[in-house]
Parts: C-alpha cells; sequence; structure tokens
C-alpha cells in the first residue's frame, strides 16, 4: 500500500512556524494584509502614484483615488492565498511588510481585469 502522504511533513511544518514567528520572510506565509489603490484608467492610477512618490500618506490617497469598495484607506484586510487574482497575488506576496509612514508598494502598477493596482503590503502570516 502506497504512502498517503508525499514528502516529509514535520520538518516543512516546524520549518513554516519558525518562519512566521520570525517574520523576515521576503515572500511566503499563506496570507497578507494588504491595501490597495484601484483605478479603471491607468492615467489616474498613475496620478495617485506619483502622489505618493511625493510623500502623501497611502491611505489618504487610496480614499482619494480608488475605484472600489475598499476606499476607507484602501485597506483590504488579510486576503489568503488562492482568493486574489494571479497578477495581484503575485505582487501582493513579492512585496515586503511596510508601514504607512513608509510604504513600499508596486510601481509601476499591475493590471488584471479589474484595473490597475498600487499594492501594499501590512502584514504577512
Amino acid at each position: 500500500m502506497p504512502p498517503k502522504q508525499k514528502g516529509k511533513a514535520k520538518p516543512e511544518a516546524s520549518g513554516d512556524k519558525a518562519d512566521a514567528k520570525g517574520g523576515k520572510q521576503a515572500k511566503g506565509g499563506n496570507s497578507v494584509k494588504v491595501r490597495h489603490i484601484l483605478c479603471e484608467k491607468q492615467s489616474k492610477c498613475l496620478e495617485a502614484l506619483e502622489k505618493i512618490k511625493a510623500g502623501a500618506k497611502f491611505n489618504e490617497i487610496a480614499a482619494q483615488y480608488s475605484e472600489d469598495k475598499a476606499r476607507q484607506g484602501g485597506d483590504l484586510g488579510w486576503m489568503i492565498r488562492g482568493s486574489m487574482v494571479g497578477p495581484f497575488q503575485d505582487a501582493a506576496f513579492a512585496l515586503p511588510v511596510s508601514s504607512l509612514q513608509n510604504p513600499v508598494y508596486t510601481d509601476p502598477p499591475i493590471k488584471t481585469k479589474f484595473g490597475y493596482h498600487i499594492i501594499m503590503v501590512e502584514g504577512k502570516k
């Protein structure tokens, strides 16, 4: 009878816990606390990006420019891997954790079927 599990489960599980507690992963994890600015037109998204580069707070620009339900500062909350569209998810998990005071965001904006996104990540687990 073949074994039910493929690979070694114990070392991977303990490794994941150490990474999650250490918080120093560049990528990985199963969920991200994400904010975004979504614009249908690329020109509007680029305008928002310029404001952020000039020092405006990400959440304030999101409230002003974003065209989706997360207008309250662009906060989408915790999103699990597999619940986001491909390009958005790839970008979100590739970004380092940052803060509203010193955001690290996607530049250029990410194109999805919904429009153009400027994404920042506030947490990973």
